[in-house]
């Protein structure tokens, strides 16, 4: 089982965006000292619901700053970058750090971002394929030239060419997989998923169950489903305590103002409405659904979701207390009392 943590470098109220930058960073550093697997880090713009607009840029430094621990995105937003620059960023992260950066990509939302950044509402609702398949050829071709409805140039030769870097290949990609329609794209492409941490077991557990379906007819053989399959990642929150109700007290006090904020400050590109979850509601469905209390607790609850749904790699949120010295110490935990309890599972692998 590998565990690694989720960065979102939220700015919870009364907090600089300075302060939320320098927890993201610390906690990053924090997981590779407490032996975690990975960091993986989320990318907003405009909204303090998370202060970082650049996962590969912020990924860029934690690679500096780590020697061991992986470090992916979750995600960069395609539709609002183009994919040839996303791709020579991937490809020189891959190649600098020896392996250790993976590239997760998503859709994104029906943001202001789209008219700011001039990409335009279309590439939200129907350019992502197209997007998606020019980042895959440019992370996997020498020379690469399209002609497509959103992308069209000469061809021009791939530099730095990630394949040069033996071992391992990559670097890889995942797709961040919120609707049927994403997972049969994943699936199609034959790429791994990231889900959120909205979802529960039974809702990941039906997502990968359609990601092998779709796989297989798409003609992907049984060996690289279940090579790809093991790759997919689950997003959770972890808050370690030593009770139940003291890891979700912390939670309950600090992220529903953080969620308020955060999340209300979203603004859509053409002005349609949406609903938001309620704050504290939310907030109490994550304590149910995620690692949250003792450590033994935390490892069961790791243990059941790897049962239920076949994942085995987890993203975990450890900075929904909003303060970097419970953050650290919960990362620290984590390293250091759940992990150990996981090594011994029916569903650890190396």
């Amino acid at each position: 089982m590998r565990v690694g943590t989720f960065v979102l470098a939220a700015q919870f109220p009364g907090q600089g965006q300075a302060e939320a930058l320098h927890r993201a960073v610390r906690s990053a550093e924090a997981a590779e000292a407490a032996g975690l697997d990975s960091v993986w880090l989320a990318e907003h713009h405009f909204v303090p619901y998370g202060v970082c607009p650049s996962a590969v840029t912020l990924a860029a430094l934690l690679l500096g700053r780590t020697c061991r621990i992986g470090v992916g995105t979750a995600v960069s937003v395609l539709p609002s970058v183009h994919p040839v620059a996303l791709g020579e960023q991937a490809a020189l992260l891959h190649i600098a750090s020896g392996g250790r950066f993976t590239l997760g990509v998503g859709r994104g939302g029906p943001w202001v971002d789209l008219e700011v950044f001039g990409a335009g509402l279309e590439a939200y609702e129907s350019g992502f394929p197209e997007s998606l398949d020019l980042l895959l050829r440019w992370l996997n071709e020498p020379r690469v030239g399209v002609s497509g409805p959103r992308f069209s140039f000469r061809e021009v030769p791939v530099v730095p060419r990630p394949d040069e870097l033996d071992e391992p290949p990559g670097p890889p990609v995942v797709v961040a997989c919120t609707s049927p329609a994403s997972v049969r794209l994943a699936a199609e492409r034959g790429l791994p998923m990231l889900l959120g941490m909205h979802c529960g077991d039974e809702e990941k557990a039906g997502m990968v169950a359609m990601w092998q379906a779709e796989a297989r007819a798409a003609g992907i053989s049984p060996e690289m489903v279940a090579r790809t399959g093991a790759e997919h990642v689950s997003a959770g929150v972890v808050q370690i305590a030593d009770t139940r109700a003291d890891a979700a007290e912390t939670l309950t006090k600090a992220m529903p103002g953080w969620l308020q904020r955060g999340l209300g400050a979203h603004v859509t590109v053409d002005g349609r409405q949406r609903s938001m979850r309620d704050p504290l509601a939310y907030t109490e469905l994550l304590c149910d659904l995620h690692p949250v209390g003792p450590p033994a607790l935390c490892a069961d609850r790791l243990a059941t979701t790897a049962e239920r749904t076949g994942i085995t790699r987890f993203a975990l949120l450890v900075e929904g207390s909003g303060d970097l010295a419970t953050t650290e110490a919960n990362v620290a935990r984590l390293g250091s009392e759940v992990l150990p309890q996981l090594a011994g599972s029916d569903t650890s692998q190396d």
